[in-house]
């Protein structure tokens, strides 16, 4: 079995080690721009020593977005304020950075989380959402626009116009956002895809937009490029025709057919009426179980927070990789105490050498240096 600390190939990219920072979206972009928050966020968190950092959910549209505030990549514009933010990672950090795509679909033209998160009115600087179906997330709501052949021949090619603009971006990887209750996941769960046409009804219908994005996203790209998806493990309704973990297993076998490199494995999102079962390492199992059954690599998400917790996880052959989002918000060098609490080494900017308490410089590789 793997450590977290040993490195790990995903088609053409090597990663030094098992630890990525998932997507989080910030709400913070200007029509769709990165701008000097994300300059800050993400430079601060390329020098922690991860293998892999994935910028948030990105949209390929602007009615793709969840919230005004969401990073796009669907114009030049967008394309030009990435590349002057990777200008700035990449002269500070080798890290292998990855960039999450995605559609909100009916859950589009959200307020913030810090403003409520609730859909906002044309009047209130939103839009309109759409989706596989006219039926609202939440009660009360008014109901998506539901998306005819022609609509979702726009999407899909937008996923793939977008894929192009991250190849020209230099990104090392793609990951395309088919969780939490957003477009591609609406279509694959009956609470929210309510069609009659070939998109809907049946597991195989349901499935079919899904798999038609990425096997257009991954055409979109070179070879040697690795595509992950992001799926939601089960939509924790019990009681009523929803995405469960047996669908899932079923969609990553034709994944794998396609030609993914990871599955990133999450749940829930796609219903308010959702109970999920909150405690560490609560959507392990998930990953767990799509490892084993499907034979792909897989990344476990979901309240881990302390390294052995994280070492066990890779150890166990639970999962290949473990993603963290707000631990590594609140300790954006997780990754060097990870090292320290389990004897491992990692690489880090000789400018921070000698940040280390005496003892644990053994950590960073090549930190001999002296001063006179």
């Amino acid at each position: 079995m793997a450590d977290l600390f040993d490195p790990m190939a995903l088609r053409g990219l090597a990663l030094p080690n098992r630890v990525v920072v998932s997507p989080m979206c910030q709400y913070s972009a200007r029509d769709g721009n990165a701008n000097e928050w994300h300059v800050a966020h993400l430079g601060s968190l390329s020098l922690g020593g991860m293998g892999l950092l994935c910028l948030e959910a990105t949209a390929v549209t602007p009615e793709g977005r969840i919230s005004p505030g969401c990073l796009g990549l669907w114009s030049d514009e967008n394309e030009a304020a990435m590349a002057k933010l990777l200008k700035v990672i990449r002269a500070a950090s080798p890290v292998k950075l990855a960039i999450q795509l995605g559609h909100a679909g009916r859950k589009a033209s959200s307020a913030p989380p810090w403003q409520g998160g609730q859909l906002l009115a044309e009047t209130e600087g939103g839009w309109r959402p759409i989706g596989p179906s006219a039926v609202p997330h939440k009660p009360g709501e008014p109901a998506p626009e539901q998306l005819d052949a022609a609509g979702l021949r726009r999407i899909r090619d937008a996923f793939a116009a977008a894929a192009g603009r991250a190849v020209r971006l230099g990104f090392d990887a793609i990951e395309l956002h088919a969780a939490h209750g957003y477009l591609l996941h609406q279509f694959l769960s009956p609470v929210s895809n309510r069609r009659g046409d070939e998109y809907g009804g049946s597991l195989e219908n349901r499935m079919r937009f899904p798999l038609e994005v990425f096997r257009a996203l991954r055409a979109a790209v070179p070879d040697t490029m690795p595509v992950g998806v992001r799926l939601s493990g089960t939509d924790w309704l019990d009681g009523e025709p929803s995405w469960t973990l047996e669908q899932t297993v079923e969609l990553g076998l034709r994944l794998k057919d396609a030609g993914v490199d990871w599955l990133d494995i999450s749940s829930g999102g796609v219903s308010p009426r959702q109970k999920i079962p909150v405690a560490p390492g609560y959507q392990v199992h998930l990953a767990e179980a799509v490892k084993r059954q499907v034979g792909v690599p897989t990344m476990a998400v979901g309240l881990i927070t302390e390294p052995r917790q994280a070492q066990d996880i890779v150890a166990q052959g639970r999962a290949d990789m473990v993603a963290l989002g707000r631990a590594m918000l609140y300790n954006p060098r997780w990754v060097w105490h990870a090292a320290a609490e389990l004897g491992a080494q990692l690489e880090a900017p000789p400018q921070y050498w000698r940040s280390l308490p005496a003892g644990l410089n053994s950590i960073f590789l090549n930190t001999a240096f002296g001063m006179r």
